[in-house]
């Protein structure tokens, strides 16, 4: 399965708690400031992402989602 990790940099306020519960360390927060003058999280090291979905559970600004891609099947007749 393929899938599809995101953060909305507008949303995230840099809270840093995604940072201290993402067992990969695939997390840090960025040095550069978004809209609302806030440094948002951003995937360091996106290699290394489990999508184990932690970082989305504990956002409180909603603002990680982790989707899963659709894979198309080329044996298809």
């Amino acid at each position: 399965m393929a899938y599809k990790h995101t953060i909305d940099n507008e949303l995230c306020k840099g809270c840093g708690i995604c940072v201290s519960v993402c067992p990969k360390n695939v997390l840090e927060i960025s040095d550069q400031v978004n809209a609302m003058g806030y440094f948002p999280a951003y995937q360091a090291r996106p290699e290394d992402c489990i999508f184990c979905t932690t970082c989305c559970i504990m956002c409180p600004d909603v603002a990680i989602s982790i989707t899963k891609l659709v894979e198309e099947n080329a044996d298809q007749d």
